[in-house]
């Protein structure tokens, strides 16, 4: 009985130790990741240009590298923008584009607005 006893107790120790480490690094492990997710937010980019230059020096092109986007393309005027739900493309003419905000309500008013001004009437 008392063998019982004590391999019973002795059991349910074993369990209760096995809960509380269970929760223990469920719970730290919580922590650690609150801690990387904070750390990563008060990193701030470097304000040299360090790393766009390695970058953009590592890139492998074999046509035209363009340098907003590091996107490899045929020529100058087919890089895409680098933000093209905020922005509009807009071809000028002689190979050369340029990226625009997005004007207004209206599919293409940064093209008008561009051509307007180019004109002298705007």
């Amino acid at each position: 009985m008392r063998l019982l006893l004590l391999t019973l107790i002795c059991s349910l120790a074993g369990l209760s130790l096995a809960q509380f480490q269970f929760f223990e690094q469920m719970f730290n492990q919580g922590g650690q990741q609150q801690q990387q997710r904070q750390q990563q937010q008060e990193q701030n980019v470097a304000s040299d240009s360090a790393w766009y230059q390695k970058t953009y020096e590592g890139a492998r092109c074999t046509n035209y590298l363009c340098p907003g986007t590091l996107a490899c393309v045929h020529f100058p005027h087919h890089c895409p923008c680098a933000f093209p739900a905020v922005e509009d493309k807009v071809e000028l003419g002689e190979g050369s584009a340029i990226c625009v905000s997005k004007g207004g309500w209206k599919e293409g008013e940064a093209a008008r607005k561009i051509e307007l001004a180019r004109k002298g009437m705007l």
